[in-house]
């Protein structure tokens, strides 16, 4: 299939639906993040493009390309409004927009008492999804991340469809720690391509240390989730992944159709972003 292909998603809505979907806060421990028979096809073509595309090489070809930051300068609040314009209106099954869930991940994490660069990390943290801005498919842009460069843990979701991609060809990337060291740290990784990536590249002189562990990982399941590669870590980046687990409830289970309101938070959130952020950043 080529590479250069939209994807199975029309919208980052879609994927935002299914997330949506498996996360609702009244279903049972067990039927979170179920990946079999039952998955809705949409999501299965989504890993099976993801899983057979996301390679070694790729990982660092979008790398060199969108690091350095040469795409543009905007604000935080800009990006967050450019990102609103991809969202589908005529969704039916929800109205609310990107910027509406940042508020409400950003809400449940102010409302637990944490501290002002956690609730803007809640803010921010999807907002490598204007990857998409600039014709990212979306196989690039969201789902679960996975280091590449190494054999694939089958904790990953759909581990399966790991046997179209040209890497499994490569007994050398093929090995548990593949072209990395032992407990050499995860800033020697590449991991998959998308928006946590990208994200914490443009972000990362400016927050503290455990947001940006938040922002790079929080969607690396098979890690923080499942406690998989650990093999790469140092014993600081195992304690870093503790703010990644303490993270992601709110962003997952935050989601519901209540609407925050944007005219009250935003001169909150503003003073926020003002706080850790110049007006305008390299994306």
């Amino acid at each position: 299939m080529d590479a250069t292909q939209q994807g199975p998603l029309d919208s980052l809505e879609q994927w935002d639906d299914h997330v949506k979907a498996r996360y609702r806060a009244d279903r049972k421990k067990e039927e979170f993040r179920v990946y079999d028979e039952s998955t809705p096809p949409v999501v299965r073509e989504f890993y099976r493009q993801n899983h057979a595309l996301q390679t070694y090489d790729f990982a660092c070809a979008k790398l060199a390309e969108y690091v350095p930051l040469r795409h543009g300068r905007m604000g935080i609040w800009e990006a967050m409004e450019r990102l609103n314009e991809l969202v589908d209106d005529s969704d039916p099954d929800t109205d609310l927009s990107q910027i509406e869930h940042n508020l409400q991940t950003a809400e449940a994490i102010r409302a637990a008492g944490h501290p002002g660069w956690f609730q803007l990390t809640g803010l921010i943290h999807d907002l490598g999804k204007v990857l998409t801005i600039w014709g990212e498919p979306q196989w690039a842009v969201v789902g679960d991340t996975f280091p590449t460069g190494c054999a694939w843990s089958n904790r990953i979701v759909f581990p399966e469809f790991f046997a179209a991609n040209p890497d499994a060809a490569k007994p050398e990337l093929q090995t548990a720690c593949g072209v990395y060291q032992p407990g050499g740290g995860l800033d020697q990784v590449r991991m998959s391509w998308g928006h946590d990536e990208y994200l914490y590249h443009v972000t990362k002189a400016y927050l503290p240390e455990p947001a940006r562990y938040m922002i790079r990982y929080h969607s690396w399941y098979s890690a923080h989730r499942e406690r998989d590669y650990g093999y790469l870590m140092t014993p600081h980046d195992e304690a870093m992944m503790e703010w990644v687990r303490t993270f992601n409830p709110f962003d997952l289970y935050s989601k519901s159709d209540s609407k925050p309101s944007l005219a009250a938070l935003r001169p909150y959130y503003t003073d926020l972003i003002n706080e850790y952020f110049p007006e305008k950043i390299d994306w």
